[in-house]
């Protein structure tokens, strides 16, 4: 874990419980795609950094998950660094408590507020394309305005946009924001070309087009199971118990907030498809099939 791996002559990547990607970018100049999920994280990059001889000018940040922003106080305390995020992510990274508070809908319990969901604050800029020295690739879906990155030697990386098989096959539901959103992303990777792509959760490979297929059919698998348990009027936390005992999913706090979420995330979307209808009954609301 921590290995430092490199796919080109300019391009690396940290082999992390999410992909850290190293990019030089003219003499010992480098800049980082993400900085993994804490200060141990931070602590493990740096120590390439020396062993390279490698100086640190910029963190630019896919999306502002505790995951891929952990390690950038550590670093950017240590070298300097500028830290650049996309959209409101750069928000969200200077003030990570939106991630809990975000996922709970209001102020987040303590069992909530940790490394896993809770990164330390960097100083982010907002990120613009035109300044960025890697090709800024839109990748929104799974969070508000996630990117990825294009190399200059066509290297990808994709960040959160898809999950391992393995991962599917293991806890069936990933974490997304906007359904409508992602099934676009979903579309657009399978036709990108690139020399290799990096995915934060998944192993880097030549051909990224089978696993975002598979990706887009477990959309498709969840979303047509909620319809189907919809078919007597339910409330949320019977949809959400059903999924559980069904895909032999734990329930706590964590799953609670993360598989919640996403399953709100396909409500509204089915809601808005025209699958499912929002019922009032009893100062309750139901989630009924159409």
């Amino acid at each position: 874990m921590y290995e430092l791996i490199q796919v080109t002559e300019n391009t690396y990547y940290i082999e992390s419980p999410a992909k850290i990607g190293l990019v030089r970018t003219g003499g010992s100049d480098v800049v980082l795609i993400d900085s993994g999920n804490d200060k141990d994280a931070g602590r493990k990059v740096r120590q390439h950094l020396d062993a390279h001889g490698f100086r640190l000018k910029a963190i630019y940040n896919t999306h502002s998950n505790a995951d891929h922003i952990g390690g950038n106080q550590y670093l950017q305390r240590q070298t300097g660094c500028a830290v650049y995020a996309p959209g409101v992510e750069a928000a969200f990274t200077r003030a990570p408590i939106l991630e809990p508070a975000f996922l709970y809908g209001g102020y987040p319990p303590k069992a909530l507020r940790h490394k896993f969901l809770l990164a330390q604050p960097s100083e982010a800029q907002p990120l613009d394309a035109a300044d960025c020295p890697l090709e800024v690739l839109p990748l929104p879906g799974h969070f508000f305005d996630m990117v990825g990155y294009r190399t200059g030697d066509g290297v990808v990386f994709l960040a959160d946009c898809l999950s391992s098989r393995e991962t599917l096959e293991k806890y069936r539901i990933s974490f997304l924001y906007d359904v409508a959103a992602y099934l676009k992303t979903l579309e657009q990777v399978k036709t990108m070309e690139a020399r290799l792509f990096v995915p934060a959760h998944a192993a880097a490979t030549e051909d990224i087009a089978p696993l975002a297929q598979r990706n887009i059919d477990q959309v498709a698998e969840i979303a047509d199971r909620l319809v189907e348990l919809a078919r007597e009027p339910q409330t949320f936390e019977a949809l959400l118990q059903q999924l559980f005992t069904e895909y032999g999913l734990g329930m706590n706090f964590e799953q609670y907030v993360l598989v919640g979420s996403t399953v709100r995330s396909y409500l509204a979307w089915l809601l808005d498809q025209g699958r499912l209808e929002a019922v009032f009954e009893d100062n309750c609301l139901l989630w009924r099939r159409v």
